[in-house]
Formats: structure tokens, sequence, C-alpha cells
């Protein structure tokens, strides 16, 4: 079974290169965005809940979070593999995901960093607002998550980097050639 995680900041390119790597390595896409925004859209409990962090630019609890991601494991056992975007978050939630996949007799196979600068973000998620309009890319809540990802989530990086798992892969450039670097870091760890 092949596990990864995907990181990097808000607009580094993940979702974009998720769909590719899902094709190539058969993987279940696992994006806590995506299971918050289908939780809002269908107005679930939880959904609630997660709206309002959400709107206020700041990250969901723990709890939820690897609870929602538990769910959705478990949901998919004939699956190859799974890719976790946006997950974890917190040092606490990658021990979470560690102790869970090790319970499941898995681990993290690899980390891919997109490394992207900040400035190329903030033009990427101008333009994908454009185009989603997704609420979350406004101009003040992108400076909130940039923040998050900065103060909170880089924080990841260490805990797997002492565990020989992360690659970093320059963000900016062709999506294409940024693929097959990608690519490259993962059968290296396969």
């Amino acid at each position: 079974m092949l596990n990864l995680v995907l990181f990097g900041p808000p607009g580094a390119g993940k979702g974009t290169q998720s769909a590719k790597l899902i094709e190539k390595y058969n993987l279940v896409h696992i994006s806590t965005g995506d299971m918050f925004r289908g939780h809002i859209a269908n107005d679930t409990e939880l959904g609630k809940r997660v709206k309002q962090i959400l709107a206020d630019g700041l990250l969901v609890p723990d709890s939820i979070t690897i609870e929602m991601l538990e769910e959705e494991v478990k949901n998919n056992p004939q699956a190859e593999g799974f890719i976790f975007d946006g997950f974890p978050r917190t040092v606490p939630q990658a021990e979470a995901l560690d102790a869970f996949l090790v319970k499941n007799g898995q681990s993290i196979n690899g980390v891919v960093q997109l490394d992207v600068t900040e400035d190329e973000i903030k033009t990427r998620i101008a333009e994908r607002q454009k185009v989603s309009g997704r609420a979350d890319d406004d101009a003040e809540k992108l400076l909130k998550r940039i923040d998050e990802y900065f103060s909170k989530t880089i924080h990841v990086l260490p805990y797997y980097e002492a565990q020989g798992k992360v690659s970093k892969v320059d963000g900016i450039g062709a999506i294409e050639e940024i693929f097959q670097n990608i690519c490259s870091a993962i059968d290296a760890v396969k």
C-alpha cells in the first residue's frame, strides 16, 4: 500500500497534482478541505460547526478532522493507497495519523513538500478565486490561511523529516514538469 502526504501552502498546487497522482498510482484522494466543503454543502451537523471555523480562516480542531479522516479511510477498504491532501496540519494530527495507520498495518511512505514562494501563492489563489468563487480564497482569509501554514502547519515537516520521509519538490513551473519531479520522489520511496 502506498500512502502519501502532499504538503504545501494554500495555492501550492496540491489539488492539481493530486488529481494526476491519483490516476497514475491508483490512490484514493483524501482532501480535508473537500470533506469539509461536502459537509457544509450537505448542511450536516458537522458542516454547520466547520462552516464558522473556516469562515473565520481558522483550522478545524484536530478531533473533528481526525474523526472524518478515519471514517474516509475505513470507507475505502479496497484502496491501493491514499494521498492525504491538506492533512496533517499539526504535529498532533501527524501523530494521530501514524497511530491510526499503524493500527491498520500501514504507514506513511513519503511526504512530498511542494515548495512555492508566498508571492506565487497569492497570484495563484487570486486566479483560482476568479474561477472557483471559493469563499476561502478571499484576500483576508487567504492571509489568515497563509499565516496558519507558516506559523503552525510548517512545523509538521520536521516530524516527517526525522523519519526520513520528506522530499522537497519545486512547485513553480510547468504542471507536467512538477508532476514528473513528484513521481520521481514517490518512486524512490515505493
